[in-house]
């Protein structure tokens, strides 16, 4: 274990002193001090283990050996400025493009989530020189100015703030909150035409679309998994309209929902977005990122004159610590226990939804599930409280697990891939334990 430097509370004196008070962190009233972490658990500097249920950075495992000796290795013999040549900057992106579409053919690699969608809009207003964006309601792409434009995750937060005149949010393609629901006959078509009416509207008053973005599955938004259907259609009316479809992967990526290594193919094989974006997973924890594109996309960024380079972005250590990355997955089937695993807790937790009126949806694919609580399924009304009860009633128990959602109402699970059956049992025989027992829900 390691030494602890700082008591706990001159820790938390000097965040309040010398960090930024917006900067948030779990548990605000009582934080948890982490001092190491492996596989799926976390420590505390007195040795207390925690059950890791949302840490999707940690992709593989926190501190997985084969991924830190590819960097410690690496490190130790070179890194150095990106516009050097070196092999492993062209390795990796060979073997990230194998695991895509054939169009999907050019990276850029750059440093975070947030710089990979930025990077992205930029591809996309210079393809055609268009400028209006579709984003989704309750989005978040990241926190660079570019991205809270279009994240109504957070700037729906701010107060007396005018949205950007370019940005055209569409309704969030929610079949349980939404517009249209489940029992709509064609929710994906409903969902797609709320685009087809923004764009004639953009058109008539002279705009021009440059692309739509979209969270291939929501994550802020509260685990929102699109109807199968609309990220076709979608893409059908942007590109008829001159624009480009863009898929932020940096939530969900990485063989995550199981079935498939991208989330964005669980809408079906005749679906290839213009542009994929990652960031989290894509390095463990190390931070790095990428923007995946066409080459017709590429090309045009090209023919614009201004050169483009990222000190850092596709560096020697940044890139073995990805192909670390994806040796691990592969080696320890990280995709198809995702998909064991997932199911598993889904019918776990819809056993609970049996039994615990407050459960008013489970919904998720692999390892990215979501459990929204309502006070009354009919009405739908957000169980807020409740659920952030769930959240620190777990933590009591040693186990790690957050909330969110536009009413924070949805307990999220995004644990890292090693997570086990085992580990979901203990997960949810405490979250019954919690509904049945805490006095909080003694009306239900």
């Amino acid at each position: 274990m390691s030494a602890e430097i700082l008591d706990k509370n001159k820790t938390i004196d000097l965040r309040k002193k010398h960090i930024g008070p917006s900067c948030k962190i779990f548990f605000s009233h009582d934080p948890i001090k982490i001092v190491q972490a492996k596989g799926q658990y976390m420590y505390d500097e007195k040795g207390q283990r925690y059950l890791d249920c949302i840490n999707n950075v940690a992709h593989v495992g926190h501190c997985h050996p084969d991924v830190v000796k590819a960097g410690a290795q690496q490190m130790e013999l070179l890194n150095t400025n990106s516009r050097f040549l070196h092999d492993n900057l062209v390795l990796y992106a060979q073997r990230l493009q194998a695991t895509l579409p054939d169009k999907l053919s050019v990276c850029y690699f750059v440093n975070s989530g947030s710089e990979a969608n930025d990077l992205a809009l930029r591809l996309a207003q210079q393809y055609r020189g268009h400028k209006d964006i579709i984003t989704l309601d309750n989005a978040y792409h990241g926190h660079v100015s570019s991205l809270i434009d279009i994240s109504p995750y957070k700037f729906h937060q701010l107060s007396g703030v005018e949205q950007n005149p370019f940005v055209h949010v569409a309704p969030s393609p929610d079949v349980y909150r939404g517009k249209y629901r489940a029992d709509h006959p064609d929710p994906a078509t409903a969902y797609a035409d709320e685009v087809k009416d923004i764009i004639d509207k953009i058109h008539k008053k002279g705009g021009k679309i440059a692309a739509f973005i979209a969270e291939s599955l929501q994550s802020c938004g509260g685990q929102v998994i699109p109807p199968v259907g609309y990220f076709q259609q979608v893409a059908e009316h942007v590109r008829k309209a001159g624009g480009i479809f863009i898929a932020d992967e940096v939530q969900v990526g990485f063989g995550r929902v199981g079935t498939h290594f991208w989330a964005f193919q669980l809408q079906g094989e005749d679906f290839v977005p213009d542009i994929v974006t990652m960031g989290k997973p894509i390095g463990n924890g190390h931070p790095m990122s990428c923007v995946v594109t066409t080459r017709e996309v590429a090309e045009a960024f090209m023919s614009s004159g201004m050169e483009y380079f990222n000190t850092f972005g596709g560096n020697p250590v940044s890139c073995a610590i990805g192909l670390a990355v994806l040796d691990v997955i592969v080696k320890e089937d990280l995709q198809g226990n995702a998909l064991r695993v997932g199911g598993h807790l889904i019918n776990l937790l819809e056993k609970q939804k049996a039994k615990h009126p407050l459960i008013g949806d489970i919904r998720g694919r692999g390892l990215f599930v979501g459990v929204e609580l309502v006070k009354d399924r009919l009405k739908l009304t957000p169980a807020t409280a409740e659920a952030q009860e769930v959240i620190y009633q777990l933590k009591k128990d040693h186990i790690l697990l957050s909330a969110d959602g536009p009413h924070r109402n949805v307990l999220k699970f995004k644990p890292p891939m090693c997570f086990t059956m085992e580990d979901a049992d203990l997960a949810v025989e405490k979250i019954d334990h919690i509904l049945t027992d805490c006095g909080v829900f003694s009306g239900f």
